[in-house]
């Protein structure tokens, strides 16, 4: 049971370190393109939407897009319907970066999932999406101050 998890921890790390290494030149911080994707992916997405899309709490998210702002990847623009949302938008640098981001993201799958035929790349991509339903629970009520069973549980 344990593998499955050790196994996609350490494929989520190769392809952070390699991201990482291969971005370096973009000028993007650790883990920014994360952030760059998601807001070219989804443009005028607000800050909260896109922490919960990429499973980092709000502050975490800030700071982020703080970063990504002040280096001209992104620009923050008052939401029409209510003022106090600021949407995010990439900028032409940003768009540019993603372009780059995206090469690398094919390339990564195709290395990742060469020799599976397609019924096993949906079969895995299924799989993958029920674990990630069933952990969000957790991690919606962890983020809210909630305690899960076991920490309740004598040792």
């Amino acid at each position: 049971m344990k593998d499955v998890l050790r196994e996609i921890g350490m494929i989520a790390r190769c392809l952070d370190s390699i991201s990482n290494v291969e971005f370096q030149h973009l000028n993007l911080s650790r883990g920014q393109y994360l952030y760059l994707y998601r807001i070219c992916e989804n443009p005028g997405i607000i800050p909260n939407q896109l922490a919960e899309l990429i499973k980092v709490d709000r502050t975490t998210a800030a700071r982020a897009i703080s970063k990504l702002e002040s280096d001209g990847f992104i620009s923050k623009r008052s939401a029409v319907d209510n003022k106090k949302n600021k949407e995010l938008y990439p900028t032409e640098a940003g768009l540019e970066a993603w372009e780059f981001i995206r090469r690398e993201g094919a390339h990564s799958d195709q290395v990742t999932l060469a020799g599976l035929t397609e019924e096993e790349i949906e079969t895995a991509v299924s799989l993958l999406r029920r674990m990630r339903h069933n952990i969000e629970v957790d991690w919606r009520f962890v983020k809210k101050g909630g305690r899960r069973p076991y920490m309740d549980q004598e040792e």
